[in-house]
């Protein structure tokens, strides 16, 4: 049995198939994977905000990953719009396509569509598309083998925790070993999944840093809301006591005012006073607070979404929620192309050199939403090239619309062809097609010059009118001669109006209008020279006769 070449991943590290199946990076509790993650988001203020980020950037991201997960936990505006961005891939149709025609190219393809078809695939696309807040995702390939083949059993998200960035450039990705110690990544076992917000470093490219500060201050705003609310929404409780009252009865009565509702309770002599000065723009201030909160959403929704028509009422004006719609479609187009791509190179291609070796070309895997066509306009601007002639396939007509070929003995929806039309209308139109298809084949061409047609001649010889003398009186001699290119023009004309006009009706009211220009001048200066010609002709024959 010949001896399978040895692999290697793109940073040129082999393939280790000894230890493909076994799962290197599951959680433990009390171990460097532990599950459990840190809340550095209680008390969060700007200064600690800013040492969380600056700690990210030199490559100590574990604070910053867990502020970022606290902040979906705790804001149901970020966890709603970022959960919109990442389903909104996540359930995009995927295909595959073949890296050639061959047949073992074919069979690659064949097997990555197979395996698309797991029910688990969306819950795992939504999994390294965590990616899109943090800046980046992990996932683990679990390889899975049967009968001497592997392939991706499941794919496993981890927590982005229990990695780093190499130090000497804050781009390589490592990986903790179980001693906490930083390691290089096991070749064909991680999707490493960087979707970055901006241009840099993965670890300054998430989302979760720009809605950071947006979420401490709607915290702030949030608390000062509830304590307005609860200061100026409750009415101000004042007890009072007599100048005879003891230090039990003053307890008593402070009891009492206190246990009425909330803190805003008070005792006094019944000879002091207390004023209380109302403020004059309090009901602007109650706005205030939520105006501001209302404005930092619509922030985070820009961060996110690119818009905020999806996510707000206010659209901004006349057709701009179609627009902003335009953007957030635009957005998701980026993001199925680029975790496409990431699987592409982390995922297919790997498969393919564990299962095959290396190859010229791999499969394609392609996300993206189909193309929605209106079928409604392609009918219209089709029907009427059939109508003069066009010949269209109906195998093609079939799988514009998805419909299958009839079997045979099948009830058919509509007129069967080879049954009688009983309809109503069905006699007039009948006369009116045969007169059209009549008038439309009266004349054919020749070399450029046109005549009339024989089957045109015989039926106007039957019927003992004007035309049956034509081919003997005026289609003929040195008539024809002059007339046929007068003729020609109108009759080209002609033939314009009839591949312009779509019913017989259009075609009368072009003829009506003179367009295009029949140019029929010249064709009765012909005929009336002809006509003197004929007449001048007859009475020399008449006083011939007469003379004779």
């Amino acid at each position: 049995m010949a001896k399978k070449p040895q692999i290697y991943d793109a940073f040129g590290r082999p393939l280790q198939r000894a230890n493909l199946t076994k799962e290197i990076m599951a959680p433990t509790v009390g171990s460097v994977r532990s599950p459990i993650s840190g809340y550095p988001a209680d008390g969060l203020e700007p200064q600690r905000l800013a040492n969380i980020l600056r700690a990210a950037d030199a490559g100590d991201p574990v604070r910053y990953l867990e502020l970022a997960e606290t902040i979906e936990e705790r804001d149901a505006h970020y966890l709603a719009v970022v959960g919109t961005r990442k389903r909104a891939v996540s359930q995009l149709e995927m295909t595959v396509e073949p890296g050639g025609d061959s047949t073992e190219e074919l069979s690659h393809a064949d097997m990555v569509r197979n395996w698309l078809k797991r029910d688990e695939l969306t819950a795992e696309i939504f999994d390294i598309l965590d990616a899109v807040g943090k800046g980046y995702s992990f996932t683990e390939i679990i390889w899975g083998q049967s009968m001497g083949q592997y392939f991706p059993e499941r794919l496993e998200w981890r927590d982005p925790r229990w990695f780093r960035f190499d130090r000497h450039d804050l781009k390589t990705p490592v990986m903790l070993s179980d001693t906490g110690q930083e390691e290089p990544l096991e070749p064909f076992r991680f999707i490493y999944a960087p979707m970055q917000a901006k241009s840099g470093l993965a670890l300054r490219g998430g989302l979760a840093r720009v809605a950071s500060w947006a979420w401490m201050f709607k915290a702030f705003t949030q608390r000062d809301w509830a304590i307005f609310t609860q200061t100026y929404g409750q009415p101000l409780r004042v007890g009072k006591y007599g100048p005879g009252a003891s230090e039990d009865d003053k307890d008593k009565l402070f009891q009492a005012v206190a246990e009425i509702a909330g803190d805003c309770a008070a005792i006094v002599p019944d000879s002091m006073s207390i004023d209380f000065v109302e403020a004059k723009s309090l009901g602007s201030s109650t706005d205030h607070y939520e105006r501001r909160c209302d404005w930092l959403d619509k922030q985070t929704s820009k961060a996110v979404l690119g818009q905020t028509a999806t996510t707000d009422a206010e659209t901004g004006g006349m057709g701009s929620g179609k627009e902003h719609r335009e953007v957030q479609e635009d957005i998701e187009r980026a993001d199925a192309r680029l975790l496409a791509a990431i699987l592409n190179r982390n995922l297919i291609r790997p498969w393919i050199d564990i299962e095959y070796g290396p190859q010229n070309t791999y499969p394609r895997l392609i996300i993206a939403r189909p193309e929605v066509e209106d079928l409604k306009a392609w009918t219209d601007a089709v029907t009427p090239w059939v109508d003069v002639g066009l010949e269209v396939e109906q195998e093609e007509v079939r799988a514009k619309f998805g419909l299958k070929a009839p079997k045979a003995g099948a009830k058919i929806l509509g007129r069967n062809p080879q049954s009688p039309d009983t309809s109503p209308n069905s006699s007039a139109e009948k006369d009116q097609n045969l007169s059209e298809t009549k008038f439309k084949h009266r004349f054919k061409g020749l070399d450029g010059n046109f005549q009339v047609d024989a089957a045109l001649q015989s039926e106007n010889a039957s019927q003992g009118d004007i035309g049956a003398l034509a081919p003997t009186a005026v289609w003929t001699g040195q008539f024809t001669e002059a007339a046929t290119p007068a003729l020609d023009g109108m009759l080209q004309s002609i033939e314009a109006m009839l591949a312009a006009a779509t019913t017989m009706e259009e075609f009368r009211e072009f003829l009506l209008e003179g367009y295009p220009d029949l140019n029929s001048g010249e064709l009765a200066k012909v005929m009336g020279e002809a006509f003197a010609a004929s007449f001048a002709g007859g009475r020399a024959t008449l006083e011939d006769d007469a003379s004779a």
